[in-house]
């Protein structure tokens, strides 16, 4: 007994010890967040209440009744107010002749009405379609089209991009009006049966993935049907508010299964239009399940949100993941770096939620005495950069990072929860024990520089992929039931070819099956995951790949450097591309007077000798750009997210660029000068090798 005063400090020594070493804890949490995850989706499928509207109404009829839900504008509503603002929304939309599982298009911006239209389509058993409120045109037109809705509900302020005139422009004519509706509510329009668009559909009790005979559409199928859209005015929604609120039985609800279709949720179109992934009730349930535990999601948080909704992070791992939590969420119209922590402060957001380049935005602001002033314990979401992650964390006082990465088709995830230097900068972390039971399902592969379009490089002998060693750049992989994908990865709504690109076969051994990320990854020794590049990003200059995030990131650590966009670029007489950065610089008195007097960027010749000097001694001499594109906005996409293709479709052609009131310079030496006409010419005419 005289030796326990000894014994014990020193047991607990050790044990604190291999908990560092092996990050038990660490893993714990993760691993009981993903398994009750896991359970709570099998039980709610076994009890035939899998749709989450069920999960609103039990919270309306628990202790958490009068706990506010929803945040907006100033408003609040609790639980058992949106349970019955939601069953009205439900009974309106029956009155409109949706149907079990039919599809119904939405095109709002944030706001109150865009959950109450969503779970009011839920609460009746349709599948909604999230339309990206900023696109118009053939985009708009393609996804409504794509997502095979006859009835599409629109933001009063989204009125102007279905005028007659636009629609016409796309192959639709206006139809006569019903008369029960004010005509300035609602407009028809028959779809022009043109040879060369695909025609809209009806598809009515499609519950999962649309089988090989739905996806190629039979003769039935095929008949051209009307196109209803309903604005969303005042007075609608006065209307819709003064209707009784019936609960919808339970038969429109019942009969899912975990790999049906909830929703559809549009890829970001970074690469070309948008595709709807089909979002499934598994994936639904068991992302909002699985972070309102492993954040975890305390009843008394309120998660802040001003990234777009139609989006899966916003939605699901937002809206949903409160909503499982019975905690709160403060949805704003949209991100702005003016009104965000204002809102922040006004709501006692703990917790806010970023996507892509948001945390680069604020950290970008003047800097304010208010920066600290605020209950925010936490940051989650995912796309936070290297760059940016301490510098953010410190200025605005935020302990904890929650970073993942996913996409809303892919079948998994990868988590991050950092709390120090140790994972900064990473997108996930596994300690030892995650990595012995989740490493199996994971796989990086390396990939053949020389292919188009990219493709794993295989075993001669056997004819599998080669497995990347650690800290190897390769893409990852899911692993997926080879006899049934769909289990998994549900794909994408009525396009079976876009989905079986996604499907690799034969990676570890013959016949087994893997779902394809298209995002080249890193995984080090100590369990942590880095994001190298979106394949086709990646390019090839002097036989050595270039990636462009590594470059993107060093670039942003340079003081006058505020964002940075790096592609390949075509250069005549050379193989490969060539490096270049679009470049958005820190405001100056000097700068901008130099702005407002030619009308374009110009940087001072030190900068530009500064960010030479940087570049070089950060990068080996291949990855260095040798061109920079001056520019005043970095093209993104609704969520934040950056686009290349405008950028990339300029290339360094000098008008092109101009025209766009951009400027471009070359790497001459110890420094970039302007890049003219006349230097394109000498390059064409081989008189310059770069």
């Amino acid at each position: 007994m005289q030796t326990l005063p000894y014994v014990l400090p020193a047991a607990a020594a050790s044990l604190a010890y291999l908990n560092g070493r092996l990050a038990i804890s660490y893993d714990w949490a993760l691993l009981s967040s993903y398994i009750s995850a896991i359970t709570s989706s099998i039980i709610h499928e076994y009890r035939d209440d899998i749709n989450l509207f069920n999960i609103l109404e039990s919270h309306a009829h628990s202790s958490r009744a009068s706990h506010p839900w929803i945040i907006h504008h100033g408003r609040s509503w609790t639980y058992a107010q949106a349970y019955e603002i939601t069953k009205k929304y439900g009974n309106w939309l029956v009155s409109k002749g949706v149907q079990k599982d039919e599809v119904v298009a939405v095109d709002f911006m944030n706001s109150e009405v865009f959950v109450w239209v969503w779970f009011g389509l839920w609460s009746v058993g349709a599948k909604p379609a999230f339309i990206n409120y900023n696109l118009t045109g053939k985009p708009l037109l393609h996804t409504i089209r794509t997502s095979s809705a006859r009835l599409v509900l629109v933001d009063e302020n989204g009125r102007a991009k279905f005028s007659e005139e636009v629609m016409k422009e796309h192959g639709f004519v206006a139809k006569p009006i019903d008369a029960d509706v004010p005509k300035r509510r609602q407009v028809q329009y028959r779809f022009d049966n043109d040879p060369n668009m695909a025609p809209l559909v009806l598809r009515k009790h499609i519950r999962s993935t649309p089988t090989q005979k739905q996806q190629k559409g039979s003769k039935s199928e095929q008949q051209p049907r009307k196109l209803e859209i309903l604005f969303f005015d005042q007075g609608l929604e006065d209307y819709i508010m003064s209707l009784e609120s019936t609960r919808p039985p339970d038969s429109l609800r019942n009969a899912q299964k975990l790999h049906d279709m909830a929703m559809l949720i549009y890829t970001s179109g970074t690469t070309g239009l948008p595709k709807p992934a089909v979002m499934s009730w598994g994936k639904a349930n068991l992302g909002a399940k699985f972070v309102a535990n492993w954040v975890p999601l305390m009843k008394t948080d309120i998660m802040y949100t001003p990234m777009p909704l139609y989006h899966s992070s916003a939605s699901v791992l937002g809206i949903c993941s409160t909503l499982r939590a019975g905690s709160t969420i403060h949805i704003s119209r949209k991100f702005s770096h003016k009104t965000f922590w204002p809102e922040v402060r006004s709501s006692g957001a703990t917790i806010i939620h970023y996507v892509g380049e948001t945390c680069r935005y604020l950290l970008a602001a003047p800097k304010s005495p208010l920066d600290k002033a605020h209950k925010v314990r936490a940051a989650f979401g995912n796309g936070l950069r290297p760059d940016v992650w301490e510098p953010f964390k410190e200025r605005f006082g935020i302990s904890t990072i929650y970073e993942f990465y996913a996409a809303t088709e892919s079948p998994s995830g990868i988590w991050n929860r950092s709390t120090n230097a140790f994972s900064a900068g990473a997108i996930g972390r596994n300690g030892t024990l995650a990595t012995i039971l989740m490493g199996p399902s994971l796989a990086i592969v390396r990939m053949d520089p020389d292919s188009e379009p990219p493709s794993p490089l295989r075993s001669p002998k056997s004819g599998l992929c080669q497995i990347a060693a650690y800290d190897e750049p390769g893409e990852l992989l899911y692993k997926l039931d080879p006899s049934n994908p769909g289990r998994k990865f549900q794909g994408y709504f009525g396009n079976a070819s876009a989905t079986n690109s996604k499907i690799l076969r034969d990676v570890k051994r013959k016949g087994d099956a893997y779902f394809r990320t298209g995002d080249l990854m890193r995984w080090d020794k100590e369990g942590r995951w880095w994001f190298v590049d979106r394949i086709g990003d990646t390019f090839r200059w002097k036989a050595e790949n270039v990636s462009t995030a590594e470059v993107a990131d060093v670039l942003g650590k340079h003081d006058t450097v505020e964002e940075a966009n790096v592609y390949g670029v075509l250069v005549p007489k050379h193989d490969g591309r060539a490096g270049c950065a679009a470049v958005v610089l820190k405001s100056s008195t000097e700068s901008k007077a130099r702005a407002e007097k030619d009308r374009t960027p110009h940087p001072h010749p030190q900068t530009l000798k500064s960010l030479a000097t940087h570049l070089k001694h950060s990068l080996p001499s291949f990855a260095v750009p040798l061109f920079l594109r001056i520019t005043k906005n970095i093209h993104t996409t609704g969520t934040n997210k950056q686009q290349k293709h405008i950028f990339q479709s300029h290339g360094i052609s000098v008008p092109k660029v101009e025209e766009s009131g951009d400027v471009l310079f070359w790497l001459r030496g110890d420094t970039y000068e302007k890049f003219t006409v006349r230097d394109w010419e000498r390059i064409e005419g081989g008189g310059v090798k770069l």
